[in-house]
């Protein structure tokens, strides 16, 4: 079978050819760091990461980098609100990103570049493009011709003529075009700069990916990928100044993930509703944020809000649990009963899974997929005897599925009070003699202290109320 991926350069599916084979060379637009990031920028974190496991899960051998946009307009601004210095405090929530995304599943990217590790090979970038014709300087700014790249729109679709007419420029700006974007700024009094042949400065956004793709990848890199939000102008920029400068294409396929919303409205600070993944993580779990996030195809828009969270953590329950009677089964030392078709049909759902992942990395399709299978492990538990080796091999193809999505099908393990315990053990000692009332008379003492049980064919359960 072969992957497949929606391109958004072609509009349609195709099929993934690298361009070295068994490897993938793979660039991720990665934050603008002046802020917590919120759950918009966490979603192409989780979407990638998914993409990149999914490759190394079928052979392939991935280099992923992802880079930190560490000096910005926003960044300036946000350390002069704060009296911090801009380095600083872009290293504040550089830290913080990785705080964040280590709990949502995010694997560390290969590399991890910076903007202000990158400005040697940014002006020497600039100043080739220059040379070539296909930028220009005014007044210590570098500004880009758009019109001298000739296929400039071919990602996103934009035409140049539709460009113009709600084009403008800024009573600041010197630029032949309105079109032009800024490769170079000049630096404001006081503003953090670094030295170029244009004088002080700090590079346009668009420059900064350019440059340090071909910095840590190459000229030419098999996918490109972030939100949707980017693919104009950022990406298209990043083709029009990449492409300009080598003559070869920048990658073969670009990925961009769909939007989010919160309560179907747009998220922003102004409506109240601009989450923090910082926050959120502190009030549900974020094995469940990752799911929740999964559980819709990428490149589909998706809301946000406490009841889709809470639906999310019962349908992760169930895997959950399944795999909670597994492991009580096992410890059962389970009757050594008749494989029967199991370890064949164990191959049947691996095989499904893996038709549905490379299928556009189709996790909707691969989760319908998954609770198939749990519904009929469930079925096969609820006999009188089981297989070890059919038991083994079920937790193996969870294990397999949990580590292509990067999410945890096993509870985390809680320690009750030793009072607790006992009182569960006297509970399921009335029950088998017969003493219901006593029984149930510890049930409900249980149930007032948030300890629900469960009676079940694998034993009696206990969790949080």
């Amino acid at each position: 079978m072969t992957i497949q991926m929606y391109n958004t350069l072609r509009r349609q599916k195709e099929a993934f050819a690298p361009m070295e084979e068994g490897k993938v060379s793979m660039y991720v637009c990665g934050p603008t760091v002046y802020n917590y990031i919120h759950i918009g920028n966490a979603r192409p974190a989780i979407v990638f990461d998914m993409v990149r496991r999914y490759f190394m899960y079928r052979g392939y051998e991935v280099t992923y980098v992802s880079n930190f946009t560490d000096v910005d307009d926003k960044i300036i601004k946000a350390a002069e609100e704060t009296g911090e210095d801009v380095l600083t405090l872009a290293e504040t929530f550089i830290r913080a990103y990785h705080e964040d995304t280590k709990p949502l599943g995010v694997l560390p990217a290969d590399k991890h570049p910076r903007v202000t590790e990158a400005m040697d090979d940014i002006i020497v970038f600039i100043e080739r493009l220059i040379e070539k014709g296909y930028a220009y300087e005014v007044a210590g700014d570098v500004y880009f011709s758009t019109r001298s790249f000739t296929s400039y729109g071919k990602l996103s679709g934009q035409d140049l003529e539709d460009l113009q007419a709600g084009a403008r420029i800024d009573v600041d700006e010197a630029k032949k075009d309105p079109l032009d974007f800024a490769l170079w700024k000049q630096a404001k009094p006081g503003e953090i700069a670094w030295q170029s042949p244009w004088g002080e400065g700090r590079p346009g956004w668009h420059i900064e990916c350019s440059a340090m793709v071909q910095k840590h990848l190459g000229e030419t890199i098999d996918i490109h990928a972030g939100g949707q939000d980017l693919a104009f102008p950022h990406h298209e920029n990043e083709i029009a100044q990449s492409e300009a400068l080598t003559g070869e294409p920048l990658a073969h396929y670009w990925l961009h993930n769909g939007y989010i919303t919160v309560d179907d409205e747009k998220m922003s600070k102004s409506l109240g509703n601009f989450i923090l993944v910082h926050n959120i993580i502190q009030q549900h779990d974020a094995n469940v944020i990752r799911y929740y996030m999964l559980q819709s195809h990428y490149r589909n828009p998706i809301n946000f809000n406490d009841e889709l969270i809470e639906s999310a953590q019962n349908s992760l329950n169930r895997i959950q649990t399944l795999v909670d009677n597994i492991k009580h089964r096992l410890q059962e030392s389970a009757d050594l009963g008749s494989e029967g078709n199991w370890l064949e049909e164990l191959d049947q759902y691996r095989y499904a899974f893996v038709r549905e992942m490379d299928d556009d990395f189709n996790t909707p399709n691969a989760f319908t997929v998954i609770f198939d299978f749990v519904k009929a492990a469930n079925r096969y538990l609820d006999e009188a005897h089981s297989n070890v080796q059919v038991l083994e091999g079920m937790l193996e193809l969870l294990r397999e599925w949990e580590e292509v999505l990067g999410l945890t099908f096993e509870r985390a393990e809680e320690v009750l009070d030793e009072e607790v315990e006992a009182l569960i053990e006297q509970r399921i000692q009335a029950r088998k003699d017969r003493n219901f009332q006593e029984a149930d008379r510890i049930r409900d003492d249980l149930a007032a202290r948030g300890i629900i049980l469960e009676d079940t064919a694998q034993g009696t359960r206990w969790k949080r109320g």
